[in-house]
């Protein structure tokens, strides 16, 4: 099982795990990002200073077949071995490509994620998927493979500009609505815009501590796993519309406004609180924005939805829906008129 550490010391808790991974050559992998702000912050270690380092372009459109394949070739040309530990430093796109790079390297090594961003801390880096974006669909190759360890430490959010930093926090929402109503309340009332790194820190502990009990309950989600996909049928044809558009949108933005219509369908088909509805959408309106999209836009959502990893057939679009906050109703299903509704809800609530 895979092993999460809330780091109080980074440096004396990356130290630790590298003594008790048994591993013959250390390599770490990093984008233009965190190299430039997050690297610095472990680069004293001697473990560090002599580690094969591979940094790649930065953006989830970096996330792709040629990227992986840099890394493939650079822990080829530089002698690793299946006993070689491969660190992934950096948001989530570095924890999925890095995760998959390793699993499939020599058949696999093993890894160690330390997320350097909000949405990599309590998405990404924790529960083992990973995987590469491929003909234009988001996540479309890749394997459960779980790091060694997890190693989340808040020092490094706080070089984060607003924009990341909610990216992130629409998967706290996310799981706060899966969970329990105190968590999600306390996420609501939490201020956006003047952040408090001590309460924000215990927050992100609870979040990742949702996460990991689901998936130790269910690791290749068969059953209750599938809780954590609220939010992402509709958020994820957001984002892949958002790149054939040519204005990329962050990861968080596309799962917040895909909550707001799932929480709609949530309404409509299983009675989800309207008042619950409608203050998850306040909070959702007054710090995510708008993603300005017409309604000749709805066809090439539906098709890219029709992709999901998710669905049982092409033919049936499945959803994670809520009955109230932290009751989940799992493999749903909707019409297309009914998921066309929700994007009409979604446009017409929040101004697009």
């Amino acid at each position: 099982m895979q092993k999460v550490i809330k780091s109080t010391d980074l440096n004396a808790d990356l130290k630790n795990i590298l003594s008790v991974i048994p591993h013959d050559k250390l390599f770490i992998l990093t984008d233009r990002n965190s190299e430039e702000l997050c690297f610095h912050l472990i680069n004293n270690l001697d473990e560090i200073k002599n580690a094969g380092k591979i940094t790649i372009e930065a953006g989830d459109n970096n996330k792709n077949m040629e990227s992986l394949s840099s890394i493939w070739t650079f822990l080829c040309n530089n002698g690793a071995t299946r006993n070689s530990l491969l660190i992934n430093l950096g948001g989530g796109m570095i924890t999925d490509i890095g995760g998959f790079a390793a699993a499939s390297f020599k058949r696999g090594i093993k890894c160690v994620n330390i997320p350097t961003t909000l949405l990599g801390a309590v998405d990404a880096a924790v529960g083992g998927k990973t995987g590469i974006n491929f003909n234009g669909l988001k996540n479309e190759i890749g394997a459960f493979a779980a790091a060694e360890t997890v190693l989340i430490d808040s020092v490094f959010f706080k070089s984060l500009d607003y924009s990341n930093f909610m990216s992130g926090y629409a998967e706290m929402l996310k799981h706060g609505l899966i969970s329990n109503e105190s968590t999600w309340v306390k996420l609501l009332q939490f201020d956006t815009r003047n952040i408090d790194y001590q309460i924000l820190k215990e927050l992100v502990v609870e979040s990742v501590e949702v996460k990991e009990d689901i998936v130790e309950k269910d690791p290749l989600e068969k059953n209750i796993r599938k809780s954590l996909n609220l939010g992402h049928t509709i958020g994820h044809a957001f984002e892949s519309l958002s790149y054939t558009m040519k204005q990329p949108m962050q990861h968080g933005y596309a799962v917040a406004w895909g909550i707001v219509c799932e929480l709609y369908l949530s309404h409509k088909k299983c009675n989800f609180p309207k008042d619950k509805l409608w203050q998850t959408l306040s909070f959702i309106k007054e710090n995510y924005g708008t993603f300005y999209f017409g309604c000749d836009e709805y066809e090439a959502l539906y098709e890219l939805m029709k992709h999901d990893k998710k669905n049982a057939s092409v033919d049936e679009i499945n959803f994670t829906l809520l009955s109230d906050i932290g009751q989940c109703l799992l493999n749903q299903t909707a019409t297309k008129e009914d998921i066309f509704e929700s994007i009409d809800f979604l446009r017409e609530s929040i101004g697009a």
